[in-house]
This record gives C-alpha cells, sequence and structure tokens, in this order.
C-alpha cells in the first residue's frame, strides 16, 4: 500500500496550495470543509457535515473490525504572512471580537487537512488490505480550543461510531521526513486569560491627578515573569506568556484602563492550580499597589487539557512507524509545552490516544541551522509569520504515517513492513 503514497501524494499538492492561500479563521471553516467533503465522497466515504458547525467526518465501513479515528483540525490564525512564496495568503478575516484581521495557515492545519484526505483516500483504494470501520474527522476550531468539544457536543458519536483509538498528527519545526511520539504527558495544558486593568485617566502633564493603568500593566507583566522562575519547581514544566498588551489613543493622555491578553502552559493540574493562583495575586496586589480605586476584571477565555498519550498504544505506533520508515526517521520528541484538544475527542470515547509530531522544515536548512546551533532563530516555528513547511517530503510523510499508524489497529492483514516499507524521505524537499 505504502508503495502508492507518492501516486496519492502527487496531486495533492495543487490542493495544499489551494488551502494554503485560502486560509480561514476558527469556526469559519465554511469553504474548507465544502472541499473535504466533496473529496471525501468522491472516495467512498458517508459524509457528515456540519458537526459543531463547521466540522465534517466521513465513514468508511470495510468488514469487521476495529474502529480509528483519524482527526485533522482545519482551522487557521490572524496572522499576516511572510513567507515570500508565490501561494502565500492574502486573506482577511473577522476575529471573534469583530475585528478585520489577516489569516494564515501559520501552525500548519493546512498540512493536516491535505494528509489526512491523502491517507482516507489511501486506505479506501487499498480496502481489500485491512479490515475495520474507518472514521475520519476534520475538526474546527482548535486554534479555540473549542472544536473539539464542539463536534462533541453536537453529537459526533451518535453520527459516527464511536472509536477504539484515535489518532493525529501536528506538523512541527522539525526536519521534513521525521516522525516522532512521547508516551504520557505530551503537550500541555494551555489557559487563556483576558485582563482589565482600571485606573483614573487624565492628562499626561499631571499624571499626579491619575491612577495610570499603563504603569499598572507594565508593573504587572514584569512581575508575572517571576511565577515560573520563583514559584514553579524546575523539575515542572510551566510558561506564563503575557500575548497582549493594549492601552490608551495618544502619548499624551493617561486612558482610563489598559488589556492583558494571559496564555498559561502546565502539564499537571497541582501546577496549573498553583501558577493560575499566583497569576490572580499578582494582577490584584499590583493593582492595589497602584491605588486602583477599581479591582480588575480577569475573564477566562479557551481552555486545553493536558494531551496525554496511552504509554501501550504509542509504543504500538512507534513500533509500526519504525518498521515502515526505519529508526533513523523516527525521532523521540519529548513533551512540547504547546497545546492541543484532540484529547477531548478521544477522553469522550474513553478510548487511548496516540498523537505525534511530524517534521515540516526543510532538512538541509535545518542541518545547517543546527550545524551553526541557530534552529532556534533560523527555522521558523508554529504560529510565526515566516512558517511554511516543505510541501515534500512533509506531505508524502503524513499521508504514510497516518495510514500505518491505522493499519497498524486494523490488524495483520493490513500493514506488513516487508512488502510496505516506504522511501519517502528520499523526495527532495521542496515547497512547490
Amino acid at each position: 500500500m505504502l508503495q502508492d503514497v507518492t501516486v496519492v501524494t502527487e496531486p495533492l499538492v495543487e490542493l495544499y496550495k489551494d488551502l494554503h492561500a485560502h486560509p480561514e479563521l476558527s469556526f469559519a471553516e465554511h469553504r474548507t470543509a465544502g472541499i473535504v467533503a466533496e473529496r471525501l465522497r468522491a472516495v467512498g466515504l458517508d459524509v457528515i457535515e456540519g458537526i459543531g458547525r463547521t466540522g465534517v467526518a466521513g465513514v468508511l465501513r470495510n468488514g469487521e473490525g476495529p474502529t480509528v479515528l483519524l482527526r485533522a483540525d482545519m482551522d487557521a490564525l490572524p496572522v499576516l504572512e511572510d513567507t515570500g512564496l508565490d501561494y502565500a495568503s492574502t486573506a482577511r478575516g473577522t476575529d471573534p471580537e469583530g475585528n478585520d484581521v489577516p489569516v494564515m495557515h501559520a501552525c500548519g492545519h493546512d498540512v493536516h487537512v491535505v494528509s489526512l484526505l491523502g491517507a482516507t483516500q489511501l486506505l479506501a483504494q487499498h480496502a481489500a488490505d485491512w479490515s475495520g470501520t474507518l472514521v475520519v474527522v476534520f475538526q474546527p476550531a482548535e486554534e479555540l480550543g473549542g472544536g473539539a468539544q464542539a463536534m462533541v457536543d453536537d453529537g459526533l458519536y451518535e453520527r459516527v461510531p464511536r472509536p477504539d483509538v484515535v489518532l493525529g498528527q501536528h506538523v512541527a519545526p522539525a526536519p521534513a521526513g521525521l516522525v516522532g511520539a512521547h508516551p504520557g504527558a505530551a503537550f500541555a495544558g494551555a489557559d487563556a486569560f483576558q485582563v482589565r486593568l482600571f485606573g483614573r485617566g487624565g492628562h499626561g502633564s499631571r499624571p499626579e491627578t491619575t491612577v495610570d493603568p499603563v504603569v499598572m500593566a507594565a508593573s504587572t507583566v514584569m512581575r508575572l515573569q517571576t511565577v515560573v522562575s520563583r514559584e514553579v519547581a524546575g523539575s515542572d514544566t510551566a510558561v506564563v506568556t503575557v500575548g497582549q498588551l493594549q492601552a490608551g489613543t495618544k502619548s499624551n493622555i493617561i486612558p482610563d484602563e489598559a488589556v492583558l491578553g494571559l496564555s498559561i502552559r502546565s502539564a499537571s493540574v497541582p501546577v496549573r492550580t498553583r501558577v493560575i493562583e499566583a497569576v490572580h495575586r499578582i494582577i490584584r496586589a499590583e493593582a492595589q499597589a497602584s491605588g486602583a480605586e477599581r479591582e480588575p476584571e480577569i475573564t477566562a477565555a479557551e481552555s486545553f487539557p493536558v494531551l496525554v498519550n496511552d504509554p501501550d498504544a504509542t509504543s504500538r505506533v512507534v513500533g509500526a512507524f519504525q518498521a515502515a520508515f526505519g529508526d533513523g526517521r523516527v525521532i523521540a520528541p519529548g513533551a512540547v509545552t504547546g497545546s492541543e484538544d484532540v484529547s477531548i475527542l478521544s477522553t469522550a470515547a474513553g478510548v487511548p490516544l496516540v498523537y505525534w509530531l511530524l517534521g515540516g522544515a526543510d532538512p538541509e536548512q535545518f542541518a545547517a541551522a543546527a550545524s551553526r546551533g541557530t534552529t532556534l532563530s533560523d527555522i521558523p516555528s508554529n504560529h510565526s509569520p515566516h512558517f511554511a513547511p516543505v510541501i515534500r517530503p512533509t506531505l508524502d510523510t503524513g499521508v504514510a504515517a497516518l495510514a500505518v499508524a491505522a493499519l497498524e489497529w486494523f490488524g495483520p492483514e493490513g500493514f506488513t513492513p516487508e512488502r510496505s516499507r516506504t522511501d519517502t524521505a528520499d523526495t527532495a524537499g521542496s515547497n512547490g
């Protein structure tokens, strides 16, 4: 089966470029969902649209056997693309607050969609080689942390067969052609908060008549940097990031309020609780220290649970990857501080999850940067306006990895390393 990966992937290159050039924000993935549904029907799947607003699911019943769910997310980010690609996005959209924003596939969800479409086509074309039920889920709004839950709440598992395992992947700034999964807590939990700090505005020439929320905000931002360094053990994992600071309209006007946007990452419930409590305490204390006459408002936004890969299931998938790709292409990525909501799909079904990383960086550029010790600065990461996975062999490996993982569950009739060995990493790195 895997000998046909490049045959399946070749015509998908243009689709990838099209999706990259036409990204859509969370819960607005109407065009993408329509393309997905059309292509799933074309290869023989029963298709359900509009699950959780814009989600799509497809089902291929192929005899007796386990039910395997493969998942991809579809949404893009409010980022202005700066890759210089001839298929770069110039799209714009409306964010949840009603703002007009640029839109880019800065997290590689276009890779995820196309890889899953390719794997679905491959499995459908080789249905004689396996037995069971394939469920594919194309999920909206992963970036908001609400898409998986929206699909579950909208009756996903009343509309498709309940799976025996949930499988998926995320493209990352590792060399294209590599895959790797971490057992146990693999992706951090995430909590986002919006904070409104209230001061008392006035003229910039008379700060003594005001309570300056800009200074209050600046002090808060700096003090928050001590949470991880002074309140979290070195053996634990946590990140506190202030990604937004908005205040004022003019240089000589002290405003009435300032707004902060916070992101907190943690890998365990005790650390999460400790960090959130510390963040709340510092915000309130800095407001009091500034003489604020009104308590800050701290509003919870999106929240992602810790993603926990089932150890036994992960061992099975990693073993299948090693057999299919060779040990040199299977890495041990360790736990990452990024977050994902795919575990909601496995938790809701009460089944194991295996979620792995898929390399997307140009191997030669990555090797050169590694030799200089500059991978952090020279290899764009997810959410960067410069993030641009190489199309080949990223898509080839993405298609193959999903198929290999699925076949590991579908049984001995499916994946046979000796006749299915793939060398897609030999495909030259290219953005098209």
